[in-house]
């Protein structure tokens, strides 16, 4: 529901069916573990371009956890086998019926390693989520749901400097920390990836940070109404920056990052966070806890937004 309230944020009208279509009817877009090794929905043509250029550094980086579950080579790539075999034969299937298809291997139901090895296949490619059955996720074989790979290669380094333009045409002015940070790739990554970026002449400087070219000196909006945006929990915007306070106000980070991994829905008001909120009832009952007081103006367009997600999340409901 997160990623769903995600898109909304990003659009105007959307309906919560428009975007379980896009998932499941167009599959154009699809979940899977991408950035920073968490679960992101990414455009389907991208899909594989981006998992080839994070999965092996994701996978690297998980290697102390698979040794602590047992969860040899060998084991995981028998399991990859194994999970390519059963959604051939059976998919699409949740995640408890994937589990209990790996405890032929010896893999006891609860615990950790169901959910590792299932991640694992996700990583090298051989499934992906599909549709959604009585409100949980399935799973898929990656080659048999999404579209067949474009015919232009994708080599690491085209891949890299793809990435990081993208990231800039949403987040900029920013550098090659907060691409780090955000991507997951290791610093050297990012700055070679701003190398190339500046030879092919898309980027210039803007400061300390960078802008793509064609946008250099933006500074904030036109006047006008203040553009109010309802985050969910977790949103990529409040993890696209090395510095917290590019999106919080740091007074308020504990009111964000309470702990323990979390990071709450937020209000977001041209570009600040200035409260957060939480939902109940299926989406029924919305509660904002504001900062400080917000202008009329910032109030209403919080109002606007509220009727909003309610009416997306009764529709997904």
């Amino acid at each position: 529901m997160a990623a769903d309230l995600g898109i909304r944020a990003r659009g105007r009208d959307i309906t919560a069916p428009a975007v379980r279509a896009a998932y499941e009817d167009e599959r154009s877009i699809v979940r899977g573990w991408y950035l920073r090794g968490t679960l992101h929905t990414v455009c389907s043509e991208d899909a594989r371009w981006i998992l080839a250029l994070l999965a092996p550094r994701i996978l690297t980086a998980t290697g102390r956890r698979y040794h602590q579950l047992g969860l040899d080579e060998d084991l995981r790539r028998r399991a990859d086998h194994l999970l390519r075999q059963t959604l051939t034969a059976h998919g699409p299937l949740t995640r408890a019926e994937l589990t209990g298809h790996l405890t032929h291997l010896g893999i006891p139901p609860d615990g950790q390693a169901p959910f590792h090895l299932i991640r694992h296949a996700a990583l090298t490619g051989v499934l992906c989520h599909g549709p959604r059955r009585a409100g949980e996720a399935t799973y898929v074989l990656l080659d048999d749901w999404l579209p067949a790979a474009g015919d232009a290669p994708w080599d690491p380094d085209a891949a890299l400097a793809e990435l990081a333009r993208r990231y800039l045409a949403a987040h900029a002015p920013a550098g090659p920390e907060d691409f780090a940070v955000w991507s997951g790739l290791p610093l050297s990554s990012a700055r070679r990836a701003w190398v190339m970026l500046a030879h092919s002449g898309a980027i210039t400087a803007d400061g300390d940070l960078t802008t793509p070219v064609g946008r250099a000196g933006e500074r904030g909006r036109p006047p006008g109404p203040p553009d109010v945006r309802m985050l969910p929990a977790y949103d990529n915007y409040l993890l696209g920056y090395r510095s917290r306070e590019a999106c919080v106000p740091a007074a308020h980070e504990a009111d964000v990052w309470p702990g323990g991994g979390v990071i709450r829905p937020t209000v977001i008001a041209d570009g600040l966070t200035v409260a957060t909120w939480s939902r109940r009832d299926a989406g029924r009952s919305l509660t904002v806890r504001t900062f400080q007081p917000l202008s009329r103006r910032t109030q209403a367009a919080v109002d606007a937004e509220i009727s909003d997600v309610s009416r997306f999340c009764l529709q997904s409901a």
